[in-house]
């Protein structure tokens, strides 16, 4: 009996021990993010990760062997770890990696931001047994993407099967993937896409400085885009409006920062336009907040957003712009932007552009900034609040 009762208190014991260590160390929440490159998706979890309180939570990042990992030094710096799953269109390899994965690693939180395709990741999860499993939706859909399109409805339905918990990016977005009556019942909990807003504040040694690097002289007017040279984006209707911008600006240029799949048939239209002096193709960047204080103004005429961050960080950096109405409303926070629908003409969109960039052509460094910051997307605020619901659900499921 004695010899049991000791091996029951040194059981407690191991117990204690454990439990000690848990508290002491980091939650560990995995983050399934597919392609690793410089989209969107990618943009809004790094900023949530670096302003994580990463003595309480730390982040795993589950990323395809494909994947040009362009923020890899810095994620591994900051204490991050890097697992390496085949792509996911070999979906039979995929599965059952990400599943031995969270299984050997015993995840109490996993969040899957692959929008329709979490059906995938939440099932191996479910598998796993991670007790927390967050479906994570950042788009909607268009109808000109064909059989994607036709995918993403397909999918829609199983998308929060697996799921625990059902976050959104924006209400549109949310509703989109999970439906009215879930918003409606409080269901969605709505994780915008937060920036650091001092990061963006316009400044004219920044403007200066990334004119003179791109080659721009001081006084040509640049109407700039942000983003993914993809379908998405709408580049074709882009071109269309600056072309018409240029009857009433022919100095102007048009600065493209982000890569992408179509960047050859773009700079081919762009060719074919006649327009290859008046366009740069700036490429992807880590830091983009130059850019936009180089730009006069800003136009993303895109076919579908789930929520824009583009328009935020032009906004924090008090830059007019015109955006489609595809772009959530919940980002307009001040009247720097302004949304017009794509049943508009480009010369329409032109015409609003250069209102937009006489009335805000005086720039100052906190204005925008404030505007941005008092609609609640400040990332300190924001990570503050995803940091306690990762630690309150993962203690809740012990």
């Amino acid at each position: 009996m004695r010899s049991s009762a000791a091996r029951r208190n040194r059981t407690d014991e191991t117990r204690r021990q454990g439990v000690k260590r848990m508290a002491a160390e980091p939650l560990r929440v995995a983050q399934v993010v597919g392609k690793m490159n410089r989209g969107g998706v990618e943009a809004m979890v790094m900023n949530y990760y670096r302003a994580m309180d990463r003595r309480k939570v730390q982040f795993d990042f589950f990323v395809d062997e494909d994947s040009s990992f362009p923020q890899r030094a810095e994620l591994e710096q900051m204490g991050a770890r890097m697992f390496l799953l085949p792509p996911y269109k070999q979906m039979h390899r995929w599965l059952p990696a990400l599943a031995g994965y969270l299984r050997q690693n015993r995840y109490r939180v996993v969040h899957c931001h692959l929008n329709t395709m979490n059906v995938f990741p939440l099932f191996a999860a479910w598998c796993a047994r991670v007790p927390v499993r967050i479906c994570h939706n950042h788009s909607t859909a268009h109808r000109g993407e064909g059989k994607k399109t036709v995918m993403k409805y397909l999918l829609r339905p199983f998308d929060a099967l697996f799921a625990t918990d059902c976050y959104a990016c924006s209400k549109e977005a949310g509703q989109w993937m999970f439906g009215r009556r879930r918003m409606e019942k409080n269901a969605v909990t709505v994780v915008p896409n937060a920036i650091c807003c001092e990061r963006f504040c316009y400044s004219d040694t920044k403007r200066t400085e990334c004119r003179g690097a791109l080659g721009i002289a001081p006084d040509r007017f640049v109407l700039g885009h942000v983003g993914r040279l993809a379908y998405t984006k709408n580049h074709a209707f882009l071109l269309q409006v600056f072309e018409r911008l240029l009857d009433r600006r022919p100095d102007a240029l048009l600065l493209l920062v982000g890569e992408g799949e179509l960047r050859p048939e773009i700079e081919r239209k762009v060719t074919e336009m006649g327009l290859a002096d008046r366009v740069i193709f700036a490429g992807a960047h880590a830091d983009v907040a130059p850019f936009y204080c180089a730009m006069d103004a800003i136009c993303v005429p895109s076919l579908y957003e789930g929520f824009l961050l583009a328009a935020l960080e032009a906004q924090a950096c008090q830059l007019p712009g015109v955006y489609s109405t595809a772009a959530s409303q919940e980002v307009m926070v001040s009247p720097l932007a302004v949304r017009m629908s794509l049943s508009e003409s480009p010369a329409s969109w032109a015409e609003a552009l250069l209102r937009q960039a006489e009335a805000y052509s005086v720039r100052s460094g906190e204005a925008g900034n404030l505007a941005v910051r008092q609609a609640g997307f400040e990332i300190g605020d924001c990570a503050r609040r995803l940091c306690e619901e990762y630690l309150r659900k993962a203690e809740a499921a012990q």
